[in-house]
C-alpha cells in the first residue's frame, strides 16, 4: 500500500511539474510576442505599416494620446497609414511585461524622430488581452516625457 501511495504521489508531482513548465513556456512565448509586437508598433508610423497595427490592436481598442484625447483602432490605422506627423523613426528603449491570467500589461518607453528634426520620448502603458488564442491590445495610454537622464 505504501508503495502505491509513493508512486501516486510521485506521479502527481510529475504532473504538477509538467503543468508549471508548460505554463512558463507559454508565458515566455507570449512575452516574446508582446515585446516584438510593441517594437513593431513603435516603428509602424515611419513605415506606414498598417498591417502590424491591424494585427495587434483589438477591434474594441481604445487609446489615449499624449494630448489626453481618446482614439480608436480605425483612427490609429488612418494615422499610421498617412504618417502626417512625419515620423521617420520610432524605437522602444525599455519595456516590462507583467501577466495577470489572460491579461498582460506592457509598460515602456520609446524614442522617436520626425522629418522636421523634432525628436522625443514617449512613456506608455498597453493592456493586452488573450482572446480566442490571440494576444491583442485593448487599451493604451501614451505620455510625452522628457529625455531620459542617464
Amino acid at each position: 500500500m505504501r508503495r502505491r501511495l509513493a508512486i501516486a504521489g510521485t506521479l502527481a508531482l510529475v504532473c504538477v511539474a509538467v503543468e508549471v513548465f508548460a505554463q512558463s513556456s507559454t508565458q515566455q512565448e507570449a512575452e516574446a510576442y508582446i515585446k516584438r509586437s510593441e517594437e513593431l508598433w513603435a516603428a509602424a508610423s515611419a513605415k506606414q505599416d498598417t498591417a502590424t497595427v491591424e494585427r495587434i490592436l483589438a477591434g474594441d481598442f481604445l487609446g489615449v494620446d499624449t494630448q489626453g484625447n481618446f482614439f480608436r483602432k480605425n483612427e490609429e490605422l488612418d494615422a499610421v497609414g498617412k504618417n502626417e506627423s512625419g515620423y521617420i523613426e520610432g524605437k522602444v528603449s525599455e519595456m516590462n511585461v507583467r501577466f495577470f491570467g489572460e491579461a498582460a500589461v506592457a509598460q515602456g518607453s520609446e524614442t522617436w524622430r520626425k522629418r522636421n528634426g523634432e525628436q522625443g520620448r514617449y512613456v506608455w502603458t498597453d493592456t493586452w488581452i488573450r482572446r480566442d488564442g490571440k494576444w491583442q491590445i485593448v487599451a493604451s495610454e501614451d505620455l510625452k516625457a522628457p529625455e531620459q537622464v542617464k
